[in-house]
């Protein structure tokens, strides 16, 4: 048996957790900053860093006290070091490496990303390769090839917001308070998405068929609201069944987005298994579109619990987990990297029959 203690703080959630042998949660803690982002609509770098600073040791301790270890009992400590807010991912990185160095435990660094990918392998079946991973999230939206565990080709990311980015801020225009995709969300079950008639055309970008771009949906929703002249909720006002509407129509243009990208791509790799994780895959509506897409190409969807959406430590000991077995290890100069990379396959070198991975 195996123990592994995961960290991340790549944004505004500082959490933990006990992993045993890669894919039994023995914990997992999660404290919460929506509270002190709301008033805002967004996300503060440095209130967020401040905030993981003050919670990242009770967070800890809390996690090994739910999985009925000591600190000694660990086995490793897998933490997030990118990509994310510089300044949240150092305070993450710092508390790692100084368990570590106190323990004398080994540290892996794992990508934020990759995380997420991990997030599956707690609520399905083992995942069978090649793989097409979509991560969908408030900072991220790319679509993966993953040929075998750790080896990943990004084959389409977004040339602007990201999915959950969108929700956002359409949510802060129509005052619908932060985060903006559980509210949209709810309220689109309610609403109409034929009844606002938002024209929005799926981009197609020639050389990257599976890019997404969804500035243009942002611009729609601004226009028809100056057009329709409509105004934002006030704290406490019930949604208009315009916004209702409005809420659905945009929900359904970000979900036919998502899917005819992943489905494309689907038809173009073949894979064995379609992944989706991040925040955004807790949405009720790409779920249930893409299990009715994955359905019909006879490929199994696998996706998270919903507590796994969002960041969280198991995910980050999940992916560390295998490294751990690999022998792969961090060095105490280990740093907080805001805008790493996951790709590390050469896709014309497979093709050619002769694998060679790069780091990028």
């Amino acid at each position: 048996m195996r123990l592994v203690l995961g960290i991340e703080s790549s944004c505004d959630e500082t959490a933990a957790a006990v992993i045993e042998d890669g894919c039994r949660i023995r914990s997992n803690l999660i404290a919460s900053q929506i509270d002190i982002h709301r008033p805002f609509g967004g996300v503060v770098p440095e209130l967020a860093s401040r905030q993981h600073l003050a919670s990242i040791g009770e967070v800890v301790s809390q996690a090994l006290r739910k999985a009925e270890i000591e600190l000694n009992d660990i086995d490793a400590i897998a933490v997030t070091y990118g990509p994310g807010l510089v300044g949240a991912l150092l305070v993450g990185v710092c508390y790692a490496k100084s368990i570590a160095y106190a323990l004398k435990k080994p540290i892996i660094g794992v990508n934020h990303l990759e995380g997420h990918i991990y997030s599956v392998v707690f609520d399905n079946p083992p995942i069978n390769y090649p793989a097409l991973a979509m991560v969908v999230s408030g900072g991220h939206t790319s679509i993966y090839l993953v040929l075998e565990p750790e080896h990943y080709k990004l084959i389409g990311h977004t040339r602007d917001d990201a999915a959950g980015e969108a929700f956002d801020k359409v949510a802060k225009l129509l005052g619908l308070g932060y985060p903006g995709g559980p509210v949209i969300d709810r309220l689109a079950k309610t609403g109409n998405a034929d009844a606002a008639k938002l024209t929005f055309t799926i981009p197609h970008i020639a050389e990257a068929p599976y890019d997404f771009s969804f500035s243009g949906l942002k611009t729609a929703v601004l226009r028809y609201v100056k057009e329709k002249n409509l105004q934002p909720l006030e704290p406490g006002q019930e949604p208009t069944e315009a916004i209702r509407d409005l809420s659905a129509s945009f929900q359904q243009a970000v979900v036919r987005t998502l899917t005819s990208k992943l489905v494309k791509a689907a038809k173009a790799f073949h894979p064995k298994t379609l992944i989706l994780a991040g925040g955004v895959a807790c949405n009720s509506l790409l779920r249930a579109t893409l299990e009715q897409e994955a359905e019909k190409l006879q490929i199994p969807l696998h996706y998270p619990s919903p507590i796994l959406t969002t960041d969280n430590g198991a995910m980050i000991a999940a992916a560390g987990y295998p490294k751990l077995l690999r022998g792969e290890r961090a060095k105490l100069d280990l740093t907080a990297t805001a805008s790493l990379k996951l790709h590390n396959v050469d896709i014309q070198e497979l093709q050619k029959g002769k694998p060679r991975y790069r780091l990028s």
